[in-house]
């Protein structure tokens, strides 16, 4: 298993794009115990909770990703070698109900970091974090996936990251901008929005076991497979990446197991010891749905040497103690 190098990034200048969300402030932690000097831009109405502990140890700059002037400043100030680019309207339901939003946010944020970056000399990687969400309808026998799968998003959020992705390797191809492009599967673990499934099933049940909330459990589709990684997992991938990866590649990041959203809730039931009554919420599903996705990620591994190390139920664990403490 191969780990971040202390080497490479000691006295890096790093730009992080979506710096204050929940794998932007495990990044920041992780470079700053590197002793990289790390930077990102922030909106003023942003919420700093993740990044409270960090927040005097990285450098914060007022922009906004949907504005080409204010990215272009702020990277001109921090003046990175690195930049890692997450910002992003991640949540797939939402890009149903704003589906505009979601593809102006995503496709604009990222050609006005590709737009910048060309003009800032001190640029050498770009890492843009895409999505499992990009191959959409996969078939039984196209699992586990490959990067040569074809890309058939089912949501306005897997269209924008293919636009993104498309977008990366045009930039990286037309000037020689140094972009590596990740494709990475469902991911979780301290600190996830509660919007998301892993984390609003935590986040209900640690309500739950506090006397705060009716025992029931408000679900969606649970019979939906996924393939987990822990974030903290991830970061050390995104890093990697940087460190090992060949330019102008895509590459899949996961765990390679499949995670059935029922086995999920069984283990953070589990978990609590807590007694659950668990009632589908028809708003809960979506239009159209990913029912099994699994990744295959020895491309990535066979050229970075990563690996995740770390358990899934680990991740549950920490992620319930994680709302325990917050609700």
């Amino acid at each position: 298993m191969n780990y971040p190098s202390q080497e490479y990034w000691n006295g890096k200048n790093v730009f992080v794009t979506g710096i204050t969300g929940f794998v932007g402030s495990h990044i920041a932690e992780k470079l700053l115990s590197m002793n990289a000097n790390v930077s990102g831009i922030v909106r003023r109405r942003s919420s700093l909770e993740n990044i409270e502990p960090i927040k005097h140890k990285v450098k914060l700059i007022d922009g906004d990703i949907s504005d080409s002037y204010s990215v272009y400043a702020a990277m001109k100030e921090a003046q990175p070698e690195v930049i890692f680019h997450l910002a992003a309207q991640s949540f797939v339901p939402l890009s149903w109900s704003a589906p505009l939003e979601t593809i102006r946010t995503n496709i604009d944020g990222t050609l006005n970091v590709l737009e910048a970056a060309r003009k800032v000399d001190s640029v050498k990687r770009i890492h843009f974090a895409g999505s499992s969400e990009e191959y959409g309808h996969v078939l039984p026998e196209e699992s586990p996936v490959k990067e040569s799968q074809p890309l058939r998003p089912l949501s306005p959020y897997g269209v924008s990251k293919v636009a993104c992705d498309l977008l990366c390797y045009q930039y990286g191809k037309s000037y020689n901008l140094g972009v590596i492009r990740t494709r990475t599967f469902n991911h979780t673990g301290p600190k996830r929005g509660k919007e998301f499934v892993t984390s609003n099933f935590a986040h209900q049940v640690a309500s739950i076991m506090k006397g705060k909330g009716q025992p029931v459990i408000k679900v969606g589709n649970l019979d939906a497979v996924r393939d987990f990684t822990d974030v903290r997992d991830i970061v050390n991938a995104y890093m990697l990446a940087i460190e090992k990866a060949r330019v102008n590649e895509v590459y899949n990041i996961g765990s390679g197991t499949g995670v059935k959203i029922q086995d999920v809730l069984n283990m953070l039931i589990r978990l609590s010891n807590a007694k659950v009554d668990v009632v589908q919420d028809t708003e809960r599903i979506r239009p159209s749905d990913v029912q099994y996705l699994l990744c295959d990620s020895s491309k990535f591994r066979n050229e970075t040497g990563w690996q995740p190390t770390i358990p899934f139920e680990k991740t549950m664990s920490d992620l319930l103690q994680y709302w325990i403490e917050r609700v």
